[in-house]
């Protein structure tokens, strides 16, 4: 992979996009990458990934418009389709992703942020989707994710100014978990992977699914689904294994069944 680069952690892999001279912006190539380096987790012995940009100013800037200017229809289409599947594809994905934002997240950056589970960032963090400007929309999740994550006016507000805005104010705004100091993100990231890796693999999954499949029922719905969820889970090795460890006062052993 020539934009992306993985590194293992113990039972965390970090995966980096590597593309710092023109900050780490996205074009087809570096969506393939990041689409192979998922695919690649070894989900047997990974059980968090760490997602961050390469360098000190750029989690992602963006698309990269002077590619994009450039695409033919076809390619244009196909290039937002990517991105749509990627970003679906890392929402979805059946193990917790941290999203550690060293920089700028605009437009396809803050959209691959909020695919994330989690997200920190450093205290020079910049977000926003200033698609509008260009004359677009924010398609690959900047409208559907931002709507469901913060306030609808503050939503509004972003979307049809195009503003940025710094990290205390995605904070404030619900968009951020976590602000800290540029040289203390990954040491942030991998304390909430680390806190994540006590946790039991089924039961991480399912909350997961369970929390963005909620958004497509009634509430009723959600609450018998949820049910259901437990007691296949609490019949489970895992489901066993917590409460008997919990009983006997030590450390439970998930076996990811």
């Amino acid at each position: 992979m020539a934009f992306v680069k993985t590194e293992v952690q113990g039972a965390v892999e970090i995966i980096t996009i590597d593309r710092p001279k023109a900050l780490n912006a996205l074009n087809p190539e570096v969506l393939a990458d990041l689409k192979a380096a998922f695919e690649a987790v070894d989900q047997e012995t990974i059980r968090c990934i760490v997602l961050t940009g390469e360098g000190d100013k750029s989690f992602v800037a963006g698309a990269d418009i002077g590619s994009m200017s450039t695409m033919t229809k076809a390619e244009g289409e196909a290039f937002g389709k990517l991105g749509n599947d990627v970003f679906l594809m890392i929402e979805s994905f059946p193990i917790p992703v941290i999203a550690a934002v060293n920089g700028f997240a605009l437009g396809g950056g803050n959209e691959l942020a909020m695919s994330c589970d989690i997200r920190i960032c450093s205290d020079n963090a910049v977000f926003g989707q200033p698609e509008v400007g260009l004359g677009i929309i924010a398609s690959t999740g900047g409208i559907v994710r931002l709507a469901r994550d913060i306030n609808r006016k503050d939503c509004m507000e972003l979307l049809l100014t195009g503003k940025k805005i710094k990290a205390d104010e995605a904070q404030k705004l619900g968009l951020i978990n976590y602000v800290v100091p540029a040289e203390d993100v990954m040491d942030k990231a991998i304390e909430l992977a680390e806190q994540c890796l006590k946790n039991a693999p089924l039961a991480l999954k399912w909350t997961k699914y369970l929390v963005h499949a909620a958004d497509q029922m009634s509430e009723e719905d959600a609450m018998r689904y949820c049910d259901g969820a437990y007691r296949f889970l609490e019949k489970t090795e895992d489901g066993i294994e917590g409460p008997a460890a919990f009983v006997e006062k030590r450390e439970p052993k998930w076996v990811g069944r």
